[in-house]
Parts: C-alpha cells; structure tokens; sequence
C-alpha cells in the first residue's frame, strides 16, 4: 500500500466524461419491475453523448418513441492493491438509438460480449456528471 495520506479530489465534469471515455466497460442503474437494477454495460463518448451497449433483458428505455428514461451510469479504474484511482457516475436521460444505421455504427463499436444479438443501444444525454479521485503520499498537516 501506498504511504502517506490519502486525499479524495473531486473532479470536474469535462475531466470527468474523458476518463469515462478512457475505459470501455461500466454499470448502468435503471429502474425495473419499481426497483434499483445494474447490468454491465460497454460504452463510448461520442460527442456530448454516452452511448451504451446493454444487454437487451430487461427493457433499460421506454419503448415509446420520445420517451425518455433517466438512469445512471458509473464507471472506474480503482486498483486493488493500494485501492486508489478514480470513479465517475453519469445520469442523464436515456433514448434507444432507434436509426438503424446508427445503432449497426455504434454496435460495431462497442463490441457486445453476447453473440445472441440481445442487446440495446443506448444514448445518454449527461445531465450530472460526478468523478472523484483517490491519491495518496500526502504528508500530514502539523
């Protein structure tokens, strides 16, 4: 482990959307049967957007066109040895990538580990974007 003091740095959200970008995988929370549920997720930042490939079961967005579903999205590179790194949670307004040349793009791109083609393309439309970093090695305060 890593000597010294550990200090937890909140990060801002432009900083915070480009270590989201830096890793491919993370969790998406939603709301199913009126309860909290996670899923793994893969995931690309495309523009001011977070395009996420979830498992198709259950339905994470409405399936009513325009309707939009506010979930989060968290992500981190946390190392388990000295347990530092960073950690960043998105929530925002979810829409199913309804354009099928689109949604076949954004598939190639995220790569789905399932090969049963049982999946849904997501756009999150970010709304609060949190990060915070864990470092260590800070001499204390006298």
């Amino acid at each position: 482990m890593t000597g010294g003091l550990r200090k937890l740095e909140e990060l801002d959200p432009r900083e915070s959307m480009t270590l989201l970008g830096s890793v491919p995988l993370g969790r998406i929370v939603f709301t199913a049967r009126a309860l909290p549920a996670v899923r793994p997720a893969r995931h690309i930042v495309d523009d001011e957007h977070l395009i996420v490939c979830a498992d198709g079961e259950p339905a994470i967005t409405s399936a009513k066109p325009g309707t939009g579903t506010v979930v989060a999205y968290q992500t981190d590179a946390i190392d388990p040895a000295d347990n530092l790194g960073w950690s960043v949670t998105v929530v925002g307004v979810a829409h199913r990538v309804t354009d099928p040349a689109a949604a076949d793009v954004f598939r190639r791109a995220l790569h789905h580990w399932a090969d049963d083609g049982n999946d849904q393309i997501i756009s999150i439309s970010p709304g609060v974007v949190t990060g915070f970093r864990l470092l260590a090695g800070f001499a204390a305060r006298e």
